[in-house]
């Protein structure tokens, strides 16, 4: 994909932002927010999976992962999914995926050997051959939000004849809220004004045609089923709570972007945008909000073998 959102999650700062201001930086600011979120049951599932497949091929298995940016996915499956691991990282940025190999040389799977670590420097479409080649598990994260409909169930589509597991994990659903001391959800009429903008701003083209947005997971999830899939779902929101200040810049950044977007769909409300950024900034500043962004995990088994058990 050539559009620069493709290298993060519309959670993040939004489309104006130049992709160089922040690509790496957030992604890395992201990455263990990312992992306390993510569903350790649908990875349990899916390395239980990977296991038969380890003893089917007798060799390594191949993981391929779609958007991989820096290589967060790479970094926190390695060491859950059984081993040996065979990864082709695939993404449109060469310094990205220039620092996931540099990474990558201090990961080890649960045997304490090194993955296999491959890069493939492309656009994400068209869905062909080469993109899901040489794969057992095709992984994603943060990345369907950004892709069309019709992108996502060529995808599956392409996975459904391959006989691929599927583990997408943290795709937005569109919500957000502030929270208050106790946990509970805060938000008033400007909140839900600023959020039905952003989840306008999500479902503008980022590259392919009009993006799924916060409608990702339940597409995915009708297309994973309608092809016979055994699709198993997890919630995996962020939660930041109010006072946390490990995770204040972050919370601050998504403010921003929240505003920045809903600025974009309309450039009319400035001065009371402007006015709704800088109340919740003090508020998240004084320690009296935290927030949630909603996401999902998606793992999606192929159908067993007729007479399988």
């Amino acid at each position: 994909m050539n559009a620069p959102e493709a290298v993060l999650s519309t959670a993040a700062p939004p489309a104006a932002a130049p992709r160089e201001r922040f690509a790496a930086d957030w992604l890395a600011s992201r990455e263990a927010l990312d992992a306390r979120a993510r569903s350790h049951c649908l990875t349990g599932l899916a390395a239980g999976w990977l296991a038969g497949r380890v003893a089917l091929h007798r060799g390594p298995v191949g993981i391929v992962d779609l958007g991989s940016g820096s290589g967060s996915n790479l970094r926190f499956l390695a060491s859950r999914l059984p081993g040996p691991q065979r990864w082709r990282l695939v993404d449109h940025d060469p310094a990205l995926l220039a620092l996931a190999r540099r990474q990558a040389a201090t990961l080890r799977d649960p045997t304490g050997a090194r993955p296999r670590v491959a890069t493939h420097h492309r656009d994400l479409a068209p869905v062909d051959d080469d993109l899901l080649a040489g794969a057992d598990l095709v992984v994603a994260l943060a990345l369907f939000d950004l892709v069309t409909r019709d992108w996502a169930e060529a995808l599956v589509s392409a996975a459904v004849a391959r006989h691929q597991a599927l583990l997408f994990s943290l795709s937005v659903d569109g919500d957000w809220a502030f929270l208050g001391a106790a946990g509970e959800r805060r938000e008033d009429d400007e909140d839900l004004a600023v959020r039905a903008l952003f989840q306008s701003h999500q479902r503008l083209d980022k590259g392919l045609g009009p993006a799924l947005g916060g409608d990702a997971p339940a597409v995915l999830a009708a297309a994973m089923a309608a092809a016979g899939y055994r699709v198993e779902s997890a919630s995996t929101p962020w939660h930041v709570a109010a006072g946390d200040r490990e995770w204040l810049p972050l919370a601050e950044r998504l403010v921003h972007g929240w505003h920045d977007a809903a600025v974009e769909q309309a450039p009319e409300e400035g001065r009371r945008l402007a006015h709704w950024r800088e109340r919740r900034l003090a508020g998240l500043a004084a320690g009296e909000l935290g927030l949630t962004v909603g996401h999902r995990d998606l793992l999606a088994l192929p159908p067993l073998p007729t007479g399988g058990a």
